[in-house]
């Protein structure tokens, strides 16, 4: 994820204010370790993406759950899809926003990461080392702070976006294929197409309620480090057809000769002392919070009703010998008396 500065074209839509960036393989041999040259902040502690390894995560009860607003209802004007000669992005309209955040993000631009064909990892963030065959990014900006998305990618938590890991499933995902029909006719650097609106809500895992929280940065230059970054943790899946034909269909270049645009992704950057949040347990558990707490509530009630039960168990055994001892008082009493 990222914005662009300097003579490439734009990420973001452009009634905003424009920072460019050059796509990851246009600096050195694959460019990635040659963008802190550049690029000093690609160099800094708080880079992204990260390799979220599960057993050094804290969990936070208190963590708000995540609400997308507006996203099952875009609007009704067309949304321009773009090849930028690094991903395929897709604007977004401002009616789209997060709640359960710090502040309220407005949507601004979503666009993708994936490999190349006959690779299965394409992803940029990974869990426990696993990278999957892509990765959607949906870009959001504070709007309480600032007036638009460019002046807020240089400020701390100016942006917030949405990581989705994509996996390979048997079936054609409907949401994706929203995006993924229309790349045949943005093939080239710079080409557009407009897209009709559709339901973004169907974009992400079906359930949000487990999710990763930490602070990072954009994954290509200028690399600022101002993303509050939440990454789900349920993944989305499309078809091995669709999945090829991102792999295969856009070039990076203007004209001749074409160059594929594959394997835009950045490798995970060191996490040093940031801490990775959590919205759920991690021992071996799927439950989300939510769950967990009503888990724990049954358990409470089936504690009491299973001690009730023994006591009521035990009060009947005593008084079934408490009337016992009354009767061989009684029958040791009238045998003394007839004797």
């Amino acid at each position: 994820m990222g914005v662009t500065t300097g003579h490439m074209k734009a990420f973001y839509p452009s009634s905003l204010p424009l920072i460019q960036l050059p796509c990851p393989q246009t600096i050195g041999p694959h460019g990635q370790d040659h963008w802190p040259a550049s690029y000093p902040e690609c160099g800094s502690n708080a880079q992204s993406p990260i390799d979220i390894q599960t057993d050094s995560v804290t969990f936070d009860p208190e963590l708000p759950a995540l609400q997308p607003y507006g996203y099952d209802q875009p609007g009704t004007e067309p949304l321009d899809l773009h090849n930028n000669g690094h991903t395929v992005q897709l604007s977004l309209p401002p009616t789209l926003y997060l709640g359960g955040l710090p502040r309220k993000y407005v949507a601004a631009q979503l666009h993708l990461h994936w490999g190349q064909k006959g690779t299965p990892v394409g992803s940029e963030h990974q869990i426990n080392s696993e990278a999957t065959a892509a990765e959607l990014h949906i870009v959001h900006y504070d709007s309480d702070s600032y007036s638009n998305l460019s002046e807020a990618a240089q400020k701390p938590q100016g942006l917030a976006v949405l990581g989705i890991l994509i996996e390979m499933g048997e079936t054609e995902n409907p949401a994706y294929e929203h995006i993924l029909s229309h790349l045949h006719e943005i093939r080239h650097k710079d080409q557009k197409t407009s897209v009709p609106p559709f339901n973004m809500r169907e974009l992400l895992p079906p359930q949000l309620e487990q999710f990763f929280r930490y602070n990072g940065s954009l994954t290509t230059p200028p690399c600022y480090q101002s993303v509050l970054w939440t990454v789900f943790n349920l993944k989305a899946q499309i078809s091995m057809e669709q999945l090829e034909k991102l792999q295969e269909t856009l070039f990076s270049t203007e004209g001749e000769p074409s160059e594929p645009l594959v394997q835009n992704y950045r490798a995970p950057q060191p996490l040093n002392q940031r801490i990775i949040f959590t919205s759920f347990t991690q021992e071996g558990s799927l439950y989300t919070t939510g769950e967990m707490l009503s888990l724990g509530v049954g358990i409470l009630v089936g504690c009491l009703c299973l001690l009730l039960a023994v006591y009521l168990i035990a009060r009947k055994i005593r008084k079934k010998r408490l009337g016992n001892r009354k009767s061989v008082v009684f029958t040791s009493a009238r045998a003394a008396t007839e004797a």
